[in-house]
């Protein structure tokens, strides 16, 4: 039986990943491949895979820890969906918090599993703007050394670092960036794409189909520091329903929301790692989406209703290094002034624990 290959796209939070793959899925798909998506959250009601559904893809969610501590999961997904679909390609989204993946997923997925699944190179996504600030290349907001500690290790992991959004930069920034991440990063194959537009897409998975993971010693990764940096972040998921006797515009209820809960975040000094939300109508399977990946960045609409909504829900998911219960009262503080009444109807706040790989080998 032909072996399913296993993509997995990594890189930190906000850096477009979600986008990045169901444009690759669209691609596969076009050329006649089955493909199953796999999500991977901390919590539960993740963001990610309503949208992957809603384009029709079948998806897998792994909540509760990242694939390296869900590792049993993370085959039994792929399990459900060969049940079903039988998937020539499966793409698999970890949490943009994690690192070491090579030692505690790919390398395992090929030794375990090899007669089942032929494992792609490992890409790690980078938003330009983020990578300028960490790597000292601009002036901003970046995290503090442990946070941008568990960054690095995701660049130094990578097989592929594919520069995402190339369209933000002017060719200088770009350039310099590039040569950036090759100079510190020599063993990783250096990308530039927008997957929002799809350039350089077809490039990038070329790579994808044309290699096959290389071998060699797994980095090295201090995993007190690496937890202590997760410990930083804050994650906060809820669900909010939104009912008003009269007709509302949704995608901008949604980015109003999105704007409040931002200023309040900068007001209080917390950087923005990733703000995604949802909002479903009551009736019907429309859906608006928006985003925000920094402090100081604007709120996209990636998906927009069609049509004005008296009722529905909005399920948000808020990462960003503060505390997380700071950012529940920043969410309920956004909603008080939102001009539309709603119900908090499930909310989770909390910090990651510290990764414990079900498997870590060393070598590939």
């Amino acid at each position: 039986m032909t072996k399913a290959r296993y993509i997995m796209v990594g890189g930190f939070l906000g850096a477009g990943k979600t986008t990045a793959i169901l444009r690759l899925a669209e691609m596969l798909r076009d050329a006649g491949q089955r493909v199953g998506l796999i999500t991977n959250d901390q919590s539960v009601n993740l963001v990610d895979t309503a949208m992957l559904a809603a384009h029709g893809f079948p998806v897998e969610e792994i909540t509760g820890g990242c694939f390296c501590c869900r590792f049993g999961s993370l085959t039994d997904a792929a399990d459900k969906l060969s049940e079903v679909e039988r998937p020539d390609v499966f793409l698999a989204e970890p949490v943009g918090s994690c690192t070491d993946l090579t030692a505690t997923v790919s390398y395992p997925l090929r030794r375990l599993y090899g007669d089942a699944f032929s494992i792609a190179p490992y890409s790690v996504l980078v938003d330009p703007v983020r990578a300028e600030r960490i790597l000292g290349l601009a002036a901003g907001n970046a995290f503090s050394p442990k946070v941008a500690y568990i960054y690095g290790k995701q660049l130094e992991e990578a097989d592929v670092i594919v520069v995402n959004k190339l369209d933000t930069l002017t060719p200088d920034r770009l350039a310099a960036l590039t040569a950036t991440l090759t100079e510190r990063f020599p063993d990783s194959r250096v990308l530039t794409i927008s997957a929002r537009d799809g350039t350089n897409m077809a490039e990038w998975l070329a790579a994808l189909r044309r290699d096959d993971m290389p071998g060699g010693d797994a980095m090295e990764v201090d995993y007190d520091t690496y937890a202590q940096g997760e410990a930083l972040l804050g994650w906060l998921n809820a669900t909010v329903a939104l009912a008003s006797p009269a007709e509302f515009d949704g995608n901008a209820t949604l980015v109003t929301l999105a704007d409040a809960v931002h200023r309040r975040l900068v007001d209080l000094d917390i950087e923005v790692a990733h703000l995604k939300m949802t909002l479903t109508p009551d009736a019907g399977t429309d859906l608006g989406v928006v985003n925000l990946v920094r402090n100081g960045g604007t709120v996209e609409a990636s998906h927009t209703l069609a049509e004005p909504l008296t009722a529905g829900e909005c399920v948000v998911n808020l990462r960003a290094e503060g505390d997380p219960e700071t950012l529940r009262g920043v969410l309920i503080d956004a909603l008080a002034s939102l001009g539309v009444p709603t119900t908090v109807t499930h909310s989770e706040a909390f910090r990651p624990g510290k990764p414990v790989p079900t498997h870590r080998m060393v070598t590939g």
